[in-house]
């Protein structure tokens, strides 16, 4: 009866053991969905790589011992076209996507990831979001599925503002945004800041132009000159930020940019050596960040020739890993409560998952354009220039307050 009791006993230890660690040699399939065609497909191309990139690295390392493999879906940057991609990554079995491309993509899909949630329990999709910044989708439309990984609009906003406050030479600031709604977010957080932090600032012009549609800014470049602006606050990314850098140098622009997406895919070769000094980007990292980015960035660039430049996609893996191994399980249901709140070490410092909202709480940096250096090295597609950092802001300076009311399953 005893060596009964004993086996009894080691059989029920060994199942939990076993159940502790179930998720230990699984494949985690991550949907990759955004443009990888027209105009903006050279960024959903490099971040393409950039997840495959990382799934590698972080399936031999990862604490849950999960691998990583990444589906990828080319969504041509449309709403439509991303719930015909969700469809068919669910069709294979999909339970973790990941967008960033677009806010009216973002948007149509924490919509059709909800409803799916709601109506087929048991199947759950986690909803991981690298870079769409509206802030609406961690305040009105929160939702307990999505979580967000970069900074939104109002804290990156509040950081620019805050360099700007300081910057004396700003007087005059044109507002030249995307007509969708981070364009639109922009504008309505850059001048609420501006006039909290200096309201001897003029606004002398705002612009909203078609998203990813517009081949030539010139145009547009001679009405930022005739308005006088010393300053232009751009959201914009991909082509309409390196065709607008490349109509400004044509054009004679001398004034300063104050950007979010500067060192993105394109841009630092419209730029050349022209703007040193003049072009900032606000951002939760840069080119230089040194450590194990500077070395991953170093093989990413030898592998494909090409520079990395979403750090949200190491916190996106890092933060999968200790979820996973904290909730014992890749079921998204445990994941996403693994996940909200989750606080973690990924490769700049201390981060949060902010539990009421699903934000990323994390450090953000100014940037400032300038030739590469000893102090400075990297110099994105090879232009022997390099945005280098001038001032950090901590989580606590760059974080805004959220009104979500997350409604929570269960």
């Amino acid at each position: 009866m005893k060596f009964a009791t004993r086996l009894i006993a080691a059989a029920a230890l060994a199942a939990c053991s076993l159940g502790a660690f179930a998720q230990k040699g699984e494949t985690v399939k991550i949907a990759h969905i955004d443009p990888l065609s027209g105009l903006m497909g050279p960024v959903g191309s490099n971040q393409l790589k950039s997840f495959q990139f990382f799934a590698e690295k972080f399936s031999k390392t990862n604490p849950a011992g999960v691998k990583f493999e990444i589906v990828s879906f080319d969504n041509k940057l449309s709403p439509a076209e991303s719930l015909n991609a969700l469809k068919a990554a669910m069709d294979q079995g999909v339970r973790y996507i990941a967008q960033g491309n677009g806010s009216s993509v973002a948007g149509a899909l924490i919509e059709a990831v909800n409803k799916h949630n709601e109506r087929n329990p048991g199947k759950e999709i986690i909803f991981l979001n690298y870079a769409a910044v509206d802030p609406d989708f961690t305040n009105s439309k929160c939702s307990y599925w999505h979580f967000r990984f970069d900074a939104d609009t109002s804290m990156k906003i509040e950081a620019m503002t805050t360099f700007m406050k300081d910057d004396k030479d700003v007087k005059k600031v044109y507002l030249f945004n995307q007509n969708y709604s981070h364009g639109h977010q922009v504008v309505k957080f850059a001048k609420e800041n501006l006039a909290r932090k200096r309201p001897d600032v003029q606004i002398v012009g705002e612009d909203l132009h078609p998203l990813a549609q517009v081949r030539d800014f010139s145009p547009y470049i001679a009405k930022i000159k005739a308005s006088g602006a010393d300053t232009v606050i751009t959201g914009n990314w991909g082509s309409d930020l390196s065709l607008l850098v490349k109509a400004a140098n044509e054009g004679g622009y001398n004034g300063k940019f104050y950007t979010y997406y500067t060192g993105v895919t394109g841009t630092p070769t419209a730029l050349g050596t022209s703007g040193a000094g003049r072009v900032f980007q606000i951002a939760y990292s840069h080119y230089n960040m040194g450590g194990d980015m500077g070395k991953w960035m170093g093989e990413f660039k030898t592998k494909f020739n090409d520079d990395f430049y979403t750090s949200a996609v190491v916190s996106i893996y890092m933060a999968l890993g200790d979820a996973m191994a904290k909730a014992k399980s890749t079921d998204p249901v445990k994941v996403a409560a693994a996940l909200s709140g989750l606080s973690f070490k990924s490769y700049h410092g201390e981060v949060q998952m902010r539990k009421t909202d699903h934000q990323l709480q994390q450090p953000l940096w100014m940037t400032v354009w300038q030739k590469t250096d000893k102090k400075y090295p990297y110099g994105p597609e090879n232009t022997g220039m390099t945005l280098a950092p001038v001032k950090e802001f901590p989580s606590y300076v760059s974080s805004t307050p959220t009104s979500c009311q997350m409604k929570r399953p269960g």
